[in-house]
């Protein structure tokens, strides 16, 4: 569900690039009164293992369309909604620099639209509630699905609303919604289950993590144990799988194939969107997730598409872990500094 930048007019992107920035403001400054040094490398960890998730798009049945993991509902589960969003971000803004994944002037809405909704609406809302006091497997698993439906929905209904509202595709809102909210429908019962079942592995292995115990029970799974294993399955999921990813249309592009006939839509010519366009094309390292061509006409598959799948997978990961626990390093500094 990441945007590209030709859904978008300057004014709606600019909004929601302020909206974003503001969000990330005030989530700093509200981690700060509550950070602790064991959430810093899980907001690391975390962060390079959804950026590997995410890589992974999976069929959906019957419908030539595609889904991935958005994240942002473990993420709100296990670091709480201020550090969750900020690693959201860390995560959008690598995928957006790095691999031209998502346009630059649609950052702001993406990280919107994928964070925002699931840490600030739907954790204390909905699956706060769900789960109650006293979380059971049973909890977990109904509240994570319910849960990770309902961001994925708002995340999606707010892509259509912020591409109508730009005016600059002839996309319709009538059509555009029914395209879009039931195949995010689909995806968000599959986000759903691998969510609850990540939560429910922390949950037994840590559950203080989860705010189910005030401290460590003695016996249970080291701290650095965890995290070594969530980096292993961070390293195999982008490092391997992602080879393996479907080669369908996700969501939102299988949306506008439907309504338009295109999977892409063409970005307006100048202004902005083309200064923007130049810039990603220039500091993307792995653009697309695998090498550049060393001519235009020479395709993907001639530069070595697997390996450029794995090592975008494992600097990415890497690039996102540094981001993410740096940002909570330097929050901590500040914080003890104040």
């Amino acid at each position: 569900m990441h945007m590209a930048d030709a859904l978008l007019s300057p004014t709606v992107g600019g909004t929601l690039w302020a909206a974003t920035a503001g969000t990330i403001l005030f989530a700093s400054n509200r981690l700060k009164k509550d950070l602790d040094d064991s959430k810093i490398p899980l907001m690391g960890v975390l962060g390079a293992f959804i950026f590997a998730a995410q890589m992974i798009n999976f069929t959906i049945p019957a419908t030539g369309s595609s889904g991935h993991l958005g994240g942002g509902m473990i993420l709100a589960i296990l670091l709480g909604p201020w550090a969750a969003f900020l690693t959201m971000a860390s995560v959008l803004m690598v995928q957006a620099l790095f691999f031209a994944d998502g346009g630059l002037l649609a950052l702001g809405c993406n990280i919107f639209n994928l964070g925002f909704f699931p840490c600030f609406l739907v954790y204390p809302f909905l699956y706060k509630p769900l789960v109650g006091h006293q979380p059971t497997l049973g909890r977990i698993t109904v509240a994570a699905v319910v849960s990770a439906v309902i961001g994925l929905q708002l995340g999606a209904f707010c892509v259509v609303l912020e591409t109508v509202v730009s005016g600059v595709s002839e996309l319709p809102l009538g059509a555009f919604l029914l395209m879009m909210q039931p195949i995010h429908l689909a995806i968000g019962v599959v986000e759903g289950l691998v969510t609850a079942a990540v939560v429910s592995f922390i949950w037994r292995a840590r559950p203080e993590i989860l705010g189910g115990a005030a401290a460590a029970i003695p016996g249970q799974m080291p701290l650095k144990r965890l995290l070594a294993a969530l980096l292993v399955v961070t390293v195999v999921t982008g490092g391997g799988l992602s080879w393996f990813a479907s080669e369908h249309p996700d969501g939102l592009e299988w949306a506008i194939q439907k309504v338009t006939g295109h999977e892409e839509l063409e970005s307006p010519e100048g202004g902005v969107h083309e200064t923007l366009s130049g810039v990603q094309e220039r500091v993307a390292l792995l653009p697309d997730y695998g090498y550049r061509s060393p001519t235009e006409a020479a395709p993907a598959e001639d530069v070595g598409f697997e390996s450029g799948t794995s090592v975008s997978g494992l600097v990415g990961g890497l690039a996102t872990l540094l981001l993410a626990a740096a940002i909570g390093w330097l929050l901590k500094k500040r914080s003890r500094v104040a």
